[in-house]
């Protein structure tokens, strides 16, 4: 359910990202009748798809489902159902931002810069540390459930969140929620001040900045640099959760219209590469 109200989310589609993902669509006839794409794309493609389908491909080389989320969101419910080959092809377009198919014949290159979002219970019954339910799964089978999910993939999926039965009391409640459209007021204006920044740089994002781009707009301060430090050394983190932990820094502090990158931004950032030490521990 949070998933299919991320587009409700996300910030309208610039010009030159519309052309973008309307060529991707037109190669495949999935263009809307009025021509350019106008919002922002979701693909939820079934566990069953095939690496092909993913990726892209066939004797004439079309582009898959993660070309076809380019500048939109890509959605992969019961992530551990996907047969793990399928989920290793993800590997490429979450690096680089395109993928590769080569045939005989030629070799195309699509774009596949996309939001993933994924979801997976943490055992095949869905009830491991629940506080109210007995999970009934072995410590085999759960190996087996998750080991689907290698960690250099989970290493390169920038936050992951346990997320929690909700209570009655909260189900219940008529206390007015925060809305979509409000939501989507304050990512509207941390784009902006993406846009701002990136405005010499051919990027439209955070997540879409380069080693070199990072080391040139998300600088912290000693006391963040020690927290950060003593999180990579503790929790062991790559050198690729570093880097993400800095964009997603600094998305917080523009969310939070800061300037600069405070500490509490690089505090909360680490906070949400935790899930996957506790979860393989």
């Amino acid at each position: 359910m949070l998933a299919k109200r991320m587009p409700t989310i996300l910030p309208p589609l610039e010009f030159e990202e519309a052309i973008e993902c309307t060529k991707i669509h037109s190669v495949v006839g999935l263009t809307e009748r009025h021509g350019l794409i106008s919002t922002r794309p979701f693909r939820a493609p079934h566990h069953t798809i095939s690496d092909a389908g993913l990726i892209g491909g066939g004797a004439m080389p079309r582009p898959g489902e993660v070309s076809l989320a380019h500048n939109g969101m890509l959605f992969l419910d019961e992530l551990p159902e996907f047969e793990r080959n399928v989920l290793e092809v993800l590997r490429q377009p979450l690096e680089d931002g395109k993928v590769t198919i080569s045939r005989a014949s030629m070799s195309l290159t699509f774009p596949s810069r996309f939001m993933l979002a994924a979801a997976m219970n943490p055992c095949p019954c869905g009830f491991f540390n629940c506080p109210t339910r007995d999970c009934k799964c072995s410590p085999i089978q759960i190996q087996r459930y998750v080991s689907k999910i290698s960690g250099p993939l989970l290493d390169r999926i920038d936050i992951h969140i346990d997320v929690p039965a909700v209570k009655f009391k909260e189900l219940a409640s008529d206390a007015p929620a925060e809305s979509s459209s409000e939501i989507r007021e304050r990512v509207v204006r941390a784009r902006r001040v993406q846009l701002e920044r990136f405005a010499t740089e051919r990027i439209f994002s955070n997540a879409q900045m380069s080693p070199r781009l990072i080391r040139k707009y998300c600088g912290i301060d000693a006391e963040s640099k020690a927290r950060l430090e003593n999180a990579i050394t503790r929790l062991g983190l790559s050198a690729r959760a570093y880097d993400r932990i800095l964009k997603v820094s600094r998305t917080l502090a523009d969310l939070e219209g800061k300037p600069r990158i405070e500490p509490n931004n690089v505090s909360e950032a680490i906070q949400y590469r935790t899930l996957d030490r506790n979860f393989w521990a």
